[in-house]
């Protein structure tokens, strides 16, 4: 009986509400240059269960203590019986709040007796509701961009897309999961070309969200930039349509955020994209997982956020994008200092080799052939082809005090340094590959020293560095100096 005292009270609450629906809600980073996103994930409402006040407290709690400007539901939100009652009290919650909120459909949302179309002409109504149900000319409901505007001005300044993900394949052939398709993809595209043209040709920050998995989320698993849970498989579809692709080349999105995987919430980066699953939120959904929700915070005019989970148990996983650093991360190195001086030279110092090397380390062994300055870090200037080596050594000057990411690109190896301690180690002979590590740097200026070495076949060096607020870029020129 106090069960259905409880709905019936959001109900009332939702009712009133709704004759005084605010048509004006607007998305706008605060007056500090933040927006909080509460993502809540795989509720699986059964409207006559006992475990539904359970859900209730885990959200209220989550909004209560994040106090975010908008929610999002990515999906398996209801998945029972007496859907509508059932979508109307989920939407009193956020009335109650005064919170925004949007939905994005999972695969068993359609399965409760109420279609998804169904669900987005009860939601239109609901006060605080901010989605819409999207283009009828493509697959799925609710693909919508919402855009979140400036905190001085109408001018949008950040973007959050919603996509479909779909539900089933026609054919088991094709797997379990169905994908997001080309028609959706494809007015994902032109709505980021659109905002990328009235940002006079700068894509805005983005952010993605849907309810199953890319098959790309395999690929960060097991990576040192990746933190969290992963207790079960990533259930994605089979077939790849591409997204993942279309999001590289139109450089907007800069995290997906899924859900599905109830016993999954980690997030790693794949190609400068961070790849996450939200927190399960449901009592009633399986999964040994803590109730809650992830918490996504934009910075205004910045490729950046910061992230974390949220239960009732208190706040976790804080990670840092675009660095892929963690809280953890941070307090658990030890900061390097910064050097005296302040060099006005800008441009590199080198040592050049030459020998039949199988390693960096062999290569500073051997008799220097030559040494100079050049402008940047390059291998473009040696006089020959294979067999040989550059020692680089210059200095940058840190912005502020802070973790921050360097990577080698090279073929064949590198090893990069910063005041004597190695934080890339990338040697060795073969194929081009990547290596990356982690180090805390004190603000202003650090010696770096870049070794290399080519054997035989192709040769490439690219160095590069992100941080908290510095999205992943290469050393160039204008960064390097010669100590005078």
């Amino acid at each position: 009986m106090k069960k259905w005292c409880f709905f019936l009270m959001l109900l009332c609450v939702y009712a009133g509400a709704l004759q005084a629906k605010d048509e004006s809600i607007a998305l706008r980073f605060d007056k500090a240059g933040r927006f909080r996103i509460a993502q809540f994930t795989d509720l699986h409402w059964s409207h006559r269960s006992p475990n539904c006040a359970a859900t209730v407290a885990t959200i209220k709690h989550v909004l209560d203590t994040e106090n975010p400007h908008l929610a999002i539901l990515t999906g398996d939100v209801v998945t029972d019986a007496l859907a509508r009652e059932a979508w109307q009290a989920i939407a009193a919650i956020f009335a109650e709040a005064k919170i925004p909120f949007a939905v994005t459909m999972g695969n068993h949302d359609a399965e409760a007796g109420i279609s998804r179309e169904e669900i987005f002409s009860l939601l239109k109504d609901a006060p605080y509701f901010v989605g819409e149900e999207g283009p009828a000319d493509i697959h799925g409901t609710g693909n919508d961009v919402l855009p979140v505007l400036h905190a001085q001005s109408a001018d949008v300044a950040a973007l959050l897309y919603c996509f479909d993900s779909n539900d089933y394949p026609a054919q088991t052939k094709y797997g379990h999961y169905d994908w997001i398709r080309f028609d959706q993809i494809e007015w994902y595209r032109q709505t980021s070309r659109h905002y990328t043209q009235a940002n006079g040709g700068a894509p805005l920050p983005a952010l993605a969200f849907f309810h199953i998995p890319l098959p790309e989320y395999d690929h960060v698993e097991g990576r040192h930039t990746t933190l969290g849970t992963k207790g079960e498989g990533n259930a994605s579809p089979k077939i790849n349509s591409g997204l993942f692709a279309s999001l590289v080349e139109m450089r907007d999105v800069m995290g997906v955020f899924a859900g599905h995987d109830h016993d999954n919430d980690f997030i790693g980066i794949e190609y400068d994209i961070a790849l996450a699953f939200g927190r399960v939120t449901g009592a009633d959904a399986y999964g040994k997982l803590e109730r809650g929700a992830r918490i996504i915070e934009l910075y205004q005019d910045k490729f950046r956020f910061d992230t974390w989970i949220r239960t009732s148990s208190g706040k976790e996983q804080l990670y840092y994008f675009p660095s892929g650093l963690s809280a953890a991360d941070e307090t658990g190195m030890q900061y390097l200092p910064a050097r005296q001086g302040a060099p006005t030279k800008q441009g590199v110092s080198y040592t050049y080799y030459e020998g039949d090397f199988q390693s960096t380390r062999e290569m500073t062994q051997s008799e220097p052939v030559a040494k100079g300055t050049m402008p940047t870090l390059s291998i473009r200037e040696a006089p020959r082809e294979d067999y040989f080596g550059y020692e680089f050594r210059t200095w940058v000057n840190v912005p502020e005090r802070g973790g921050y990411r360097f990577y080698t690109f090279s073929d064949d190896g590198s090893r990069l340094l910063i005041d004597g301690h190695e934080v890339v180690d990338n040697d060795g002979s073969g194929s081009p590959r990547r290596k990356d590590g982690k180090v805390a740097l004190e603000a202003g200026w650090h010696e770096l020293k870049v070794l290399y070495f080519e054997s035989y076949m192709g040769q490439v060096l690219e160095v590069g560095f992100s941080s908290k607020d510095i999205r992943e870029t290469t050393l160039s020129e204008s960064m390097l100096f010669i100590p005078d």
